[in-house]
């Protein structure tokens, strides 16, 4: 069972930067994917960014050229990475890790979720 622990959230201002980490821990086996997600009040969960054990990125749309993701395969982290944050950018972040096709389907393991906000 892998558990999983995000830090890093909190509340900033317009246009300011945030650096959120997620740690894996209790996998016996390397880690494939590693992906932030993303849910604010009556959305659904969306997709943020992934990275695969390769290096190989990719981002929503609405993020890139803001946030960049990246991973520590030593320590079993990923980070996200969030510039020139946006009063849209509010949400709680939730990270996601395991097989590729479970990460982005949504069907990986959970971390338990961290509160950004992007004050003006």
């Amino acid at each position: 069972q892998v558990q999983l622990v995000e830090s890093g959230g909190g509340l900033v201002q317009l246009g300011g930067s945030l650096r959120l980490s997620c740690a894996a821990s209790g996998s016996d086996f390397s880690i494939d994917a590693m992906g932030w997600y993303r849910q604010s009040p009556g959305k659904q969960r969306e997709l943020v960014a992934y990275i695969t054990s390769g290096g190989t990125r990719n981002y929503a749309d609405s993020v890139k050229g803001r946030f960049t993701i990246s991973r520590d395969n030593a320590k079993n982290t990923v980070y996200l990475q969030m510039n020139s944050l946006k009063a849209e950018d509010t949400a709680v972040y939730y990270c996601n890790v395991g097989p590729f096709w479970d990460v982005v389907a949504a069907r990986g393991n959970w971390g338990q979720g961290t509160q950004v906000t992007v004050s003006s």
